[in-house]
């Protein structure tokens, strides 16, 4: 199993070291190729450190396959004793297919039982989560309410700590580039030592018929570190003015003086517009350790 943490005892005292794999731009240092390339690879076989010795997609494809079943799978269910396995894989199967969607353990019972035609309940799915994040496969990003100044615990959304084992869960079958996009950002994130969450904005707003409503909008990644905090979006693409506004509207509406970004695939040369947003490709970010620095 690729190592993802250990622990050093000295005189009743325990230190944790985490392992993460390969950050993109620590996997482009020994990539032969150029960085569009590099990306094409790593959002599709990750960053464990073995893929970057390998050459072929095949060799990939099964390292990953049986690391994940070989390893992963039968690991968690030995080591915490789980006797559903089908009900344990499923889960794992909705998570690799909602990257960066709400995940809410009550739902899922809904789901279960219409899809599956498995009662399980909440408590028992809650419990699965908990243990694939001790197992580091994912990560839970909870969710803040910006205005409110407050934590809503669900739902939730989960990002995979690797994106490799990610899409051999789905035998590679999802190349949703908009949603591996948010993962990485998010793992990149991670790795700079930034607690992140799902932020949410709540304004009030009216119907088609004038009637007022409250709607909620969503900011990807709400980052802290100390006393530091900045707002980010992932926008794969901007091609016109209405999705750049769409992707300003949650940012616009934070009353608060922290930097807020927007992080794309659009070949663009960072520039901050008349908000002082900060507009950046998605290179700039990953290669350069100082890009959320204004």
């Amino acid at each position: 199993m690729e190592s993802r943490i250990c622990f050093s005892i000295f005189r009743g005292r325990g230190d944790e070291i985490k392992v993460a794999p390969l950050s993109f731009s620590e996997y482009f240092s020994v990539f032969n190729g150029s960085k569009q390339e590099a990306m094409e690879e790593y959002l599709t076989f990750g960053g464990l450190p073995k893929i970057a010795t390998m050459r072929g997609n095949e060799e990939k494809m099964k390292y990953l396959q049986t690391l994940f079943k070989k390893t992963y799978i039968t690991d968690i269910l030995e080591r915490y004793k789980i006797k559903n396995e089908e009900e344990l894989e499923e889960l794992i199967n909705i998570l690799a297919s909602s990257i960066g969607g709400l995940i809410n353990p009550n739902k899922l019972v809904k789901t279960f039982k219409s899809v599956k035609n498995v009662s399980i309940s909440p408590n028992t799915l809650s419990f699965y989560l908990e243990i694939l994040q001790e197992v580091f496969m994912v990560e839970k990003s909870i969710r803040y309410d910006i205005k409110g100044k407050k934590y809503i615990d669900t739902p939730a959304k989960y990002y995979f700590a690797d994106l490799g084992l990610r899409n051999a869960r789905i035998n590679f079958r999802q190349y949703e580039v908009t949603h591996l996009m948010e993962n990485l950002i998010y793992n990149e994130l991670r790795v700079r030592e930034l607690f992140v969450d799902a932020g949410v904005v709540v304004v009030n707003t009216k119907d088609e018929e004038g009637k007022s409503q409250r709607k909620q909008l969503e900011v990807d990644f709400v980052c802290n570190q100390g006393s530091k905090r900045c707002y980010i979006q992932s926008a794969l693409r901007l091609p016109n003015e209405e999705k750049r506004e769409q992707e300003l509207r949650s940012l616009m509406n934070i009353s608060d003086n922290f930097q807020k970004f927007i992080i794309t695939e659009d070949p663009i040369k960072r520039y901050q517009d008349e908000n002082g947003v900060v507009f950046m490709n998605i290179y700039e970010f990953l290669l350069d350790k100082e890009s959320l620095k204004v």
